[in-house]
């Protein structure tokens, strides 16, 4: 089957970030592409060839998530400063800042209509916002440790989470109750989302599998042992035939969903890949992770008519009948491991249109963004207090310039910090400390992660001692009922 298909290609490298990329995603129009980083900055690249790309900043600390409106109008994005942040992915650059959460956000999704927006938190809720009036709906609570991954259904009826508390939870909007805990995992898992149709989920997990459950019969349906280390992020095409999934393991996977066994191991990252998605149609993916790069790669493999997908989903964008959509059942009913049908394609040596140079950059400061305006936004003193705050720290930049190094013969950008007027060495020596903080923050998240591996062994040694203590128990009465004979 693969053989008769084409093979994913690389199409582009974007070079930009300075620290891990934690989070892609599309513009609906497929001109655009959203990513963020521990940086602290979020990027939206052009992808036609030598366009310009622009950096905004405005967020304290780092952006664990990134998402483009349906209407591809707006950009949300979460981060560890506690704050979400909509955008307009334009040269204005403008922005809202408001507070979502008494911890760090890691997750930010619009419903598919684009009016709504959930965020998941360290906090260990899940909250639901009107994305058009920045106003407080809900929240869902039942988790008891850092939330890592909130999703929308596609119907918007639903919402799906992950939590280092090692479950899955399906969650009603309407009477805000979680209907269903998944636990299937052996660690905690990283992301999940549902199946363009809404019928199923997937996980992805450090326990180093990838899991889809049946939500209307509450059925483990495929298991996925493919990767060496942790899935940190997947993705679902719009065809809802294949998924990504993106790992520690420094590899994307592309499973066929349909066969139920591995399609693709795709080699470019040279570190962990923390960042995957699909782009609208399926015509593209995008990868990011800790070497700091962007690869966009176009799909190839799979020729399903998108308009065709479209037609067997219709039915999910109606709120009123009920769900009803073909399921996925594996035809492999045992795990699922990599086998001979695999193909491996490294880009390094496969590239069909690598940038000969990095795009130029455009820089913007928060002293750049204009507020949006909004009724239900102008009364909420918080949002304006934090947007004058970060006006007074980072004075108003002009855009960077863009000249050509003569030496190199390669678009230059000025770096944004040349433009804030702080002095050169308190510059330095404030970049050196953000940079310990963050080795320190990953520290603590290893130590976390060994901790809870090291619960999990002495659990199972205690069982494995109780088992022991109980086979000698019944021997021993076994023996006392003999010898009383």
């Amino acid at each position: 089957m693969a053989s008769a298909l084409e093979d994913p290609t690389l199409e582009h490298n974007f070079k930009g970030h300075k620290d891990v990329v934690t989070s892609v995603d599309f513009n609906p129009n497929n001109k655009q592409l959203a990513t963020t980083s521990i940086d602290r900055c979020l990027m939206i690249w052009n992808l036609k060839p030598q366009t310009r790309a622009y950096r905004f900043t405005g967020h304290k600390d780092a952006v664990m998530c990134v998402q483009f409106s349906p209407s591809g109008q707006l950009v949300a994005s979460a981060s560890r400063d506690k704050t979400v942040r909509l955008w307009t992915p334009n040269v204005k650059g403008a922005s809202t800042a408001f507070t979502a959460h008494s911890a760090a956000v890691r997750s930010v999704n619009f419903s598919c209509d684009g009016n709504f927006l959930v965020t998941a938190a360290d906090d260990k809720s899940i909250k639901m916002w009107n994305a058009h009036q920045l106003r407080f709906l809900l929240s869902l609570k039942g988790h008891n440790n850092w939330v890592r991954s909130a999703r929308f259904s596609p119907d918007g009826r639903l919402v799906v989470s992950c939590s280092d508390d090692k479950t899955v939870k399906i969650w009603d909007t309407v009477s805000r109750e979680c209907i269903n805990t998944f636990t299937d995992h052996r660690g905690f898992a990283n992301f999940v989302d549902f199946n363009p149709s809404g019928t199923c989920i997937a996980s992805a997990g450090t326990d180093n599998t990838v899991k889809l459950w049946d939500v209307r019969i509450n059925k483990l349906l495929q298991h996925y042992e493919v990767h060496s280390a942790a899935v940190n992020c997947l993705s679902f095409h719009p065809s809802g035939n294949y998924l990504i999934t993106a790992s520690t393991d420094c590899t994307l996977k592309i499973m066929d969903l349909l066969e139920g066994r591995l399609f693709y191991t795709l080699h470019g990252h040279q570190g962990p890949v923390f960042a995957v998605t699909f782009s609208r149609h399926g015509e593209y993916f995008a990868s990011g992770g800790s070497d700091s790069q962007i690869l966009v790669w176009k799909t190839n493999f799979d020729r399903i008519p998108y308009n065709e997908v479209l037609k067997s989903h219709s039915i999910r964008t109606n709120p009123d009948p009920a769900p009803h959509i073909t399921d996925i059942h594996p035809r492999i009913p045992h795990l699922h491991t990599s086998g001979p049908q695999m193909i491996q394609i490294d880009p390094r040596k496969h590239i069909a249109d690598m940038q000969s140079s990095d795009p130029p950059v455009v820089d913007f400061g928060v002293g750049f963004s204009s507020k949006l305006t909004s009724r239900a936004a102008e009364p909420n003193c918080a949002s304006h207090l934090t947007d004058q705050v970060s006006s007074s720290l980072y004075p108003p930049c002009p855009v960077s310039s863009r000249g050509m190094d003569p030496a190199r013969g390669e678009p230059v950008t000025s770096p944004l910090e040349e433009h804030t007027g702080i002095p050169p060495k308190l510059a330095s020596t404030l970049g050196h400390i953000v940079e310990q903080l963050d080795v320190l923050t990953q520290t603590v998240s290893i130590l976390e992660q060994r901790l809870t591996m090291t619960e999990d062994k002495l659990q199972e040694c205690l069982d494995n001692q109780q088992t022991v203590q109980q086979d000698a128990d019944c021997t021993q009465m076994g023996s006392g009922t003999e010898t009383g004979k």
